[in-house]
């Protein structure tokens, strides 16, 4: 029993690692007074399982019975994956005075987030909903997740029920669970977006504004900041619904500290808010979708993106920043060697709505902008398959939306 206990006062973290996308790093501890045991999981029905045609899969829903109360021993649970690469948080009930509230954080505080009993981004942190009662916290990196409640009351009855969570699945899982469609043409010459600070600065730059998206807790996109306002592109295979905007994160800064190190942080996480609209047609036509995000504040220092307005051609210079297999942020720039030859368009015209280019992508990274070497997005990608990767036409989206966005 005193092993167990000891046990218990230590929490490993796993967190994301740069070249794999995956967690290989353990973070520091914290220990917590009367620290609970995380309660018993299920994995939850199949039928509330996330599933889209063309989206990868990243995360398992698990049902739970967990809450916290006004007891001394009862105002902090632990909610625990080992080897899951985020936690996601929902609450069924929040039942609080005024003055109180909870946190969601990591083990390790480095990431937190705040909420009261009125749910209010602009004083506490932000949050999603899924159309049920409750609300779902912001992800955590790493396998566990910390809830406290912070009260004066000494004591009471309960606080908070906490009735499911997401869990990010590791490098084998996702593997597994998504049919990958070659999108790697032949050496994959990604690295990690901060491999090309020196050498390609401005590449680098304009990557920043492009983030992860989580989808309803457990798919995984590519989207990125578009135009001068609060507007945000990915495809409409991502999310096509007011109710997955909502449900959803974006997750800026997620790239790694060094060039092919295991040190990405959490980067700033933002909500969806509003959906303005979608493309017509299949995911094999233009397949966009244009929408806002709470806190905007919060992501405006990481730059945006413009569409080109006019017809690329074969044979133009580009490049793809993204979060293929949901990895940090990575920039495809060469076709197989570093300093080899530049990623270009294969065929400008590869059928009305699309062009063509082998430039290296996989899952994940749908959604992604490609650029040219004037930095302006000539496509949306969205459909793999080498030698022909496909990519939306940039211009013919404008088209489109070309009222609801100021496209600098």
């Amino acid at each position: 029993m005193k092993n167990a206990l000891r046990r218990l006062r230590t929490v490993a973290v796993t967190l994301g690692a740069c070249t794999l996308g995956l967690s290989l790093l353990t973070a520091p501890a914290q220990a917590y007074s009367a620290q609970p045991l995380s309660p018993h999981s299920d994995r939850a029905p199949e039928s509330d399982q996330f599933t889209a045609e063309g989206v990868t899969t990243v995360g398992e829903l698990r049902t739970v019975d967990g809450s916290l109360s006004y007891a001394r021993n009862g105002r902090t649970q632990i909610i625990r994956h080992p080897g899951a690469t985020y936690v996601k948080v929902h609450f069924s009930s929040l039942q609080l005075a005024p003055g109180e509230y909870v946190t969601v954080a990591s083990p390790d505080g480095r990431e937190s987030y705040r909420y009261d009993r009125q749910l209010n981004r602009s004083t506490g942190s932000d949050y999603t909903t899924d159309g049920r009662p409750g609300f779902w916290a912001m992800s955590v990196e790493g396998d566990t997740a910390v809830v406290t409640l912070h009260s004066d009351r000494p004591s009471g009855g309960s606080a908070a029920t906490i009735d499911r969570f997401w869990r990010g699945y590791d490098r084998a899982e996702i593997a597994q669970h998504n049919f990958s469609t070659q999108s790697v043409c032949s050496t994959d010459a990604r690295r990690d977006a901060v491999c090309y600070r020196t050498s390609h600065p401005t590449e680098y730059a304009r990557g920043n504004a492009v983030a992860r998206l989580l989808i309803s807790g457990g798919g995984m996109c590519t989207t990125w900041r578009v135009g001068d306002t609060n507007r945000m592109l990915t495809n409409k295979h991502c999310f096509s619904t007011q109710a997955a905007v909502s449900g959803s994160e974006m997750q800026f800064n997620y790239q790694c500290a060094t060039c092919g190190g295991a040190n990405p942080g959490a980067g700033t996480k933002v909500s969806g808010a509003t959906l303005y609209r979608v493309s017509s047609g299949g995911s094999n036509q233009l397949d966009y979708a244009l929408y806002s995000v709470n806190n905007f504040a919060a992501i405006q220092g990481f730059g945006t993106l413009y569409l080109a307005t006019s017809a690329t051609t074969t044979g133009t210079q580009m490049y793809i920043p993204g979060h293929g297999d949901g990895s940090p942020k990575r920039l495809s720039i060469f076709e197989d060697s570093q300093n080899g030859a530049r990623c270009t368009v294969r065929n400008a015209n590869y059928n009305t709505w699309n062009i063509s280019y082998s430039c290296d992508t996989s899952g994940g990274n749908s959604g992604s902008p490609v650029l040219n070497s004037s930095h302006r997005v000539i496509a949306l990608h969205h459909l793999g398959g080498c030698p022909s990767n496909q990519g939306a036409k940039a211009h013919l989206i404008y088209n489109e939306i070309a009222s609801l966005i100021d496209n600098g």
